[in-house]
């Protein structure tokens, strides 16, 4: 979405203006930020192939740690959707590797 989405498309989304996410900067500003959420997103199941039993589950309590403080700053900062479509996924996550 942040890489290859339209501007009108990214607005909507982020909660931003058009006018702002049609910027040559902003628009680079977004691939950045969608190919290292894409990145991270594979370290996830590259993980799962990699390591297993408790260190597969402390690496990926790890990674979520890290994505719910991003989602955290990122919900007050930016955009309050962030809260459900990032942080909320991620405590589930905590919660579940933690039973």
């Amino acid at each position: 979405m942040e890489i290859f989405g339209s501007p009108k498309y990214q607005a909507k989304a982020f909660d931003l203006d058009i006018k702002f996410t049609q910027q040559k900067e902003a628009r680079v500003s977004m691939a950045n930020q969608g190919i290292y959420n894409g990145m991270l997103g594979l370290l996830i199941i590259f993980c799962f192939f990699i390591f297993k039993g408790a260190t597969l589950v402390k690496i990926w309590q790890l990674l979520m740690t890290f994505i719910l403080v991003v989602g955290l700053f990122g919900g007050f900062t930016a955009s309050k959707k962030i809260f459900l479509a990032q942080v909320f996924p991620a405590a589930m996550e905590l919660f579940l590797l933690n039973l």
